[in-house]
Parts: structure tokens; sequence; C-alpha cells
């Protein structure tokens, strides 16, 4: 079995926590307020803006041997860059107040789910940052597209409101395909247990982050 194939199946029971969120459900139904979606898209502005320096953080840790590592970090950096301002935009054209999201502070779960991340990096192993790679693209791949869509209609909003989620869910297809090849590529036992271990809390946190938009009635 592939170090990949393992990493899906050992993460299954945390991805479908994730997964079984009442918000996933309701999205897909179209079954969601304006609110609840302004809501999400602030908790993914609060972590998705760290993702560019969390990628920098984990390719300054990592030792010589894992050069080939740093070269994927950097084409991750690339494709990622300046993703937070296109929530920004997204939030602008639901009439949110997107300043006030850039100034604000996330939920407890995205806090606490980035700042484990960073001290992953900084104290323990930089490719633990692999498992939060595993949860979102992941995620992206299986509910963006979907949700996307039932949202838009049912909530009736334009194309410049939903653009971080209708580009992720075709992009983190590719990107998918690209993290599965690398994770085969990583053989050290401690590096695999180390995204193991990341992918279990960060499947965990945002899956807590989810079920937290349940009622939110667009109070922070």
């Amino acid at each position: 079995m592939s170090f990949y194939q393992r990493l899906q199946q050992n993460t299954a029971t945390e991805r479908e926590y994730l997964l079984s969120a009442p918000i996933i459900a309701a999205c897909q139904r179209g079954d969601i307020s304006l609110d609840q979606y302004i809501a999400f898209l602030t908790q993914a502005y609060h972590h998705v803006r760290h993702t560019v320096p969390l990628l920098m953080a984990a390719g300054a840790r990592l030792p010589d041997s894992h050069e080939w590592v740093r070269g994927a970090l950097a084409e991750y950096i690339d494709e990622e860059y300046g993703h937070q301002e296109w929530i920004l935009n997204d939030i602008r054209a639901c009439d949110g107040d997107a300043e006030a999201v850039r100034h604000g502070r996330p939920c407890r779960n995205i806090e606490l789910m980035v700042a484990f991340l960073y001290h992953q990096i900084d104290r323990h192993n930089p490719m633990a940052l692999f498992g939060m790679v595993q949860v979102l693209e992941g995620t992206s791949v299986a509910i963006a597209l979907t949700v996307a869509e039932q949202l838009q209609q049912g909530l009736q909003l334009p194309e410049q409101a939903m653009s971080y989620l209708s580009s992720h869910g075709a992009l983190d297809q590719e990107h998918l395909r690209f993290f599965a090849g690398l994770m085969d590529k990583v053989t050290e036992p401690t590096d695999q247990n180390a995204i193991l271990h990341a992918a279990r809390v960060v499947y965990r946190l945002y899956g807590d982050m989810l079920r937290g938009l349940e009622g939110h009635n667009g109070a922070e």
C-alpha cells in the first residue's frame, strides 16, 4: 500500500467527521443563509491567509535531505499566493464587510488549527504541514463544486461571490494528483507519522468549525 493510500485509509474516521457536518448537507440542498455563507468565508480567510506563510515556514525548516520537498513547496506557494484576497472579494460581492474580516479574529477552532500547524513546523516536524494539505485540498475536491453550485442557486448570488469555492473545486483536482504523487515519495516513518497526526487534528478542528456555522446569525 502506498503512503497516500495509507494516509487516506488511516484518516477515514476523521474525514467522515468533517464531511458529516450538517452544514455540508444543508449547502447541497441550497438550505443555507447568506449570514452562514459569509461566516464560512470569514473563517476561510483566516486560515487561507496563513497558507503561504506556513509553506514558507515549513520550507525554511526542512533539512537538506528534503530539498525535493522544498521544490514542491515552492510550487504550492506560487499556486496559493493571494487566494485570501479572492475570499475578501467574495465577501464584498455578498455585501459583507471585507475589511472587518481582514482585521478581525478567527473562531477558536481555526485559531487553534493555525497555531497547531505553526507549532508542528517550529517544534516537531515541518512535514506535518502536508496533513493540512491532505484535509483542505481533499475536502475541496469532495464538496466545493457541488456546494458552490447549490449555494449560488439557493442564495441567488452572482459569480463574483463564488470565486473561492468555484475555483478551488477544479483547481484542487490537479493539486490532489500532485499531492498524491508527492506523498508516495515520503518514506521516512517519522515524516509519515507527522503527516498522519496533523491530518487527523486538522480534520477534527475544521469539522468543528463547520459545525459552528449551524444556526449562525451573522454575529461574530
